[in-house]
């Protein structure tokens, strides 16, 4: 058989990927099928990804989809705290802010990451094992499927820390969400629980990972369950505040997280996609497909050059300002900013002392 691999025997070393047996509906091993599990791993960092691990992803997408045993691709991270919270803002902050050409050729990579994975010769899996923001929701919506712990949180960052998110999510979320709630998350950058993003037809399903000391599974004692609150607004999935988020915490603090389940479910995925005629499903998946890929081949060269530029004033601002900031302090003060733009002050070293978080 002819190899059709770009490079053989590659040894990732900013990512995982391992080549994982196909299992049955009773979680048996089938012989020789198998799925890939393309993991994240950059936990410390919340597994945002570095210039290397996008060339990485790109590399092992390419693999998975020459792999003629693969049925499956499983996209996902190491832990239970994020999946990927986006581009590494320190790498970000440190080399690329105040550096558009540079970060234009990164944006290439960005870019082809993306690509790759709406054009995967197999179906794929985001298993969501935790938060999914900014950048890390961008490449997850651009897989097939979304199967997510009930823990985890969705949204967008851009405005709020010098950047559009133009990666995907002003392409993607109005196919998934519709075009007033995707205005609201990619421009307010407020976070959705799994409940709400389930809801809203984000997640094909979520799954309780929290084990309570009594030895079952709860939902997330953090999320409002009820459909309505008193106005008449929908509640349901919405986090819980006050009083609800203090009990919620305690509650919390008497579970361990689990996440068996969710990787049945996603092995459930994975072998009901197996029972398809491959060639059938692989059509399907290309049509469905395209109409992500007529809003994202539009864009996402534009956007390219626009976030690179954008690298010399909003960006180097805010990610400076999340890279340096306190901890409980990472935004530039945005009053201050507009007020100093409002002067027609230039985009010089004072303007960034003014704005930057103290």
């Amino acid at each position: 058989m002819k190899n059709h691999h770009l490079i053989s025997d590659y040894k990732y070393r900013e990512i995982i990927v391992e080549k994982r047996p196909l299992l049955d509906s009773q979680g048996q091993e089938v012989k020789g099928l198998f799925n890939y599990w393309i993991i994240l791993n950059n936990p410390a960092q919340f597994n945002s990804y570095t210039t290397e691990a996008v060339k990485e992803v790109i590399l092992a997408f390419r693999q998975a989809s020459c792999d003629r045993s693969c049925v499956s691709v499983v996209f996902t991270a190491v832990g239970d705290k994020a999946f990927c919270t986006g581009g590494n803002t320190k790498e970000y902050a440190e080399y690329y802010a105040g550096n558009p050409q540079e970060y234009k050729q990164y944006m290439r990579l960005f870019n082809d990451m993306v690509t790759t994975i709406l054009m995967t010769d197999k179906p794929v899996i985001n298993r969501v094992n935790g938060m999914r923001i900014g950048g890390g929701q961008e490449i997850g919506m651009a897989c097939d499927f979304s199967i997510a712990s009930d823990t985890a949180r969705f949204g967008q960052a851009g405005p709020k820390h010098g950047s559009a998110p133009d990666g995907g999510s002003t392409d993607f979320l109005p196919l998934y969400t519709g075009f007033t709630l995707a205005m609201e998350s990619c421009t307010l950058c407020d976070h959705w629980s799994a409940h709400r993003a389930m809801a809203i037809g984000l997640l094909n399903k979520i799954v309780p990972v929290l084990k309570h000391k009594s030895g079952e599974y709860i939902s997330n004692p953090l999320v409002n369950l009820t459909p309505y609150d008193a106005w008449g607004n929908p509640s349901y999935g919405n986090f819980k505040t006050g009083a609800e988020w203090e009990k919620g915490k305690q509650v919390l603090a008497e579970c361990t997280t689990d996440l068996s389940l969710l990787d049945q479910e996603v092995n459930k995925m994975a072998y009901r996609l197996a029972m398809t005629m491959p060639d059938c499903l692989a059509k399907t998946i290309e049509s469905v497909r395209k109409k992500k890929l007529e809003h994202w081949q539009r864009n996402c060269e534009t956007n390219r050059s626009w976030l690179a530029l954008n690298m010399m004033t909003e960006a180097k601002a805010g990610f400076r300002a999340f890279n340096e900031g306190p901890k409980d302090n990472r935004e530039v003060d945005f009053l201050e900013l507009r007020r100093q733009l409002a002067q027609a002050h230039p985009w010089n070293d004072d303007l960034y002392r003014a704005i930057m978080p103290k």
